[in-house]
């Protein structure tokens, strides 16, 4: 496994109560560019149709360079999961405060995938607490390598 992108935002603006492994609808020349990383997954968002379809908005691909054709790089892309697992998402998205947030974009033996995260909106409270855990972490670290 080859991750290609994280979206480390997802991490620090929400908390992930789930994940989820599926495949992406790509161009040929996509998946090119996948494999030479120009991915971009800071301000996508995932969301579910009327007729029980996982799309990826606002992913960022940058286009191949020596690609005959040229596709948006912004394009909404669809998502290639089971229809149990997507029931179980839409009942929970229709809950209050919980989204889809794409969290990492990495190949699979030959196989591009996309991880999703089922995941709750944070407070800036919470921000400054996980900030505080992970100051005081990477403190007891260096002590405990001086000692």
């Amino acid at each position: 496994m080859k991750i290609i992108a994280t979206n480390k935002k997802a991490y620090h603006d929400f908390f992930i109560i789930d994940t989820y492994e599926c495949g992406i609808v790509l161009e040929g020349c996509e998946v090119k560019s996948v494999r030479l990383g120009n991915v971009n997954l800071k301000d996508s968002f995932c969301s579910i149709s009327n007729k029980n379809e996982v799309f990826v908005k606002n992913m960022h691909i940058k286009n191949y360079e020596k690609a005959s054709f040229l596709v948006d790089e912004k394009r909404n892309r669809k998502l290639l999961l089971n229809k149990h697992e997507i029931n179980k998402l839409s009942s929970k998205v229709k809950q209050s405060g919980f989204t889809l947030v794409p969290l990492k974009v990495y190949l699979k033996e030959s196989l591009v995938k996309l991880e999703i995260g089922l995941a709750k909106g944070k407070h800036t409270y919470d921000k400054k607490q996980t900030l505080k855990e992970k100051d005081i972490q990477r403190d007891t670290q260096k002590m405990l390598k001086n000692y």
